[in-house]
């Protein structure tokens, strides 16, 4: 086998590891949810994990961000990407609570 199939059977089996982890975490959550329901904190906390433990899976096997020096710098820029968007929504959940806390207010 020539150096570059070999390369491309890695790269795909990296591929189908992180669909598996993927779809595995997604299912379980999934299975929580209807088992559990979704009206206690823990179910909350375990989707809460669960969930990081998919971006983390993601962020490894698709978009091939390790701690290697090259990939600092494309985990910079997501780790900045995903600020600006926490503080769009964010921002946007705490203006609309307020003006629905100022909509109900007696005597307005």
């Amino acid at each position: 086998m020539d150096k570059r199939s070999e390369m491309h059977r890695r790269e795909r089996r990296r591929y189908v590891i992180g669909y598996g982890g993927s779809l595995l975490l997604t299912l379980t959550v999934f299975a929580i949810a209807y088992w559990f329901g979704i009206e206690t904190k823990g179910v909350y906390l375990a989707i809460g994990l669960l969930g990081l433990a998919q971006l983390i899976v993601q962020l490894v096997y698709f978009l091939h961000i390790d701690r290697r020096r090259s990939s600092r710098e494309d985990l910079d820029l997501v780790l900045f990407s995903t600020l600006v968007l926490l503080i769009i929504i964010l921002g946007t959940v705490w203006i609309l609570g307020n003006l629905a806390t100022r909509m109900h207010m007696p005597g307005m």
